[in-house]
């Protein structure tokens, strides 16, 4: 986990966040939602909800949601965007919510912050027996020619986050039981203007120094001169269920 300067860099640029962050993959959402029996009559923590943009997607299957989110400007603009939304402040390793209380928690781009130990001993608790989490990661996809050489132009201001160790190698086998892992893909149109807000939302980005992030906003807009408009995301996902 990095330190808090990009833990938390995001609340500055909140608004920002919505704007540029794109939807993860139905085919990813639904995947999660089939295995964990997501859906009407469930209850799902959506912890590190961030503005709600896998909030609203979940929502968006019946379920009864509670988010989760330590940044203040994120949760205000997700209380905007998601109206009548349960929003609480509180961390993945100290969960505001009783033992045995949802059926599912989901998380979308943030378990690479948490303490992952801490967090995954969380989720155990807060989940009924039976019931399971999903962890879902928007990818600059490297299949795709112009977003593989965004994701290179952004390697050199990644976050410390970017070399801790993986959810692979705190995985604790006494809560959960085996992980299963997918890859999806979705289609989106994505303007040069929007291609640089998402990298500008991006911690390594926000974090840099001014002359940085003009200089990569250039190259960018250098990268996608005369591209076809439309670029290939990849949602990543890992689920698995509680032990008991």
């Amino acid at each position: 986990m990095s330190d808090d300067r990009y833990r938390f860099s995001f609340e500055g640029v909140a608004e920002q966040y919505e704007r540029a962050r794109p939807p993860y993959a139905d085919a990813a959402v639904e995947w999660v939602a089939e295995r964990l029996g997501i859906g009407p009559g469930s209850r799902v923590l959506d912890l590190a909800a961030g503005t709600g943009k896998l909030t609203r997607q979940v929502l968006a299957l019946g379920a009864e949601v509670v988010a989760v989110e330590p940044g203040d400007e994120m949760r205000g603009v997700l209380a905007r965007v998601v109206p009548g939304i349960e929003a609480r402040f509180g961390v993945a390793e100290e969960i505001p919510l009783p033992p045995g209380s949802v059926d599912a928690v989901t998380v979308g781009q943030a378990f690479h912050w948490f303490r992952q130990q801490e967090a995954f001993a969380e989720m155990h608790r807060v989940l009924r027996p039976g019931g399971g989490f999903g962890l879902l990661w928007n990818r600059w996809d490297d299949t795709d020619p112009l977003l593989a050489a965004v994701d290179e132009l952004l390697q050199a201001h990644r976050a410390p986050a970017a070399g801790a160790p993986s959810w692979r190698d705190c995985y604790d086998v006494t809560l959960f039981g085996p992980p299963e892992e997918r890859s999806f893909h979705q289609r989106r149109t994505m303007s040069a203007d929007a291609l640089v807000e998402w990298a500008g939302s991006t911690s390594g980005v926000v974090t840099a120094a001014p002359g940085d992030q003009t200089r990569i906003e250039q190259e960018i807009r250098r990268l996608a001169h005369g591209h076809d408009g439309t670029v290939s995301i990849r949602t990543d996902v890992v689920s698995a269920f509680r032990l008991s």
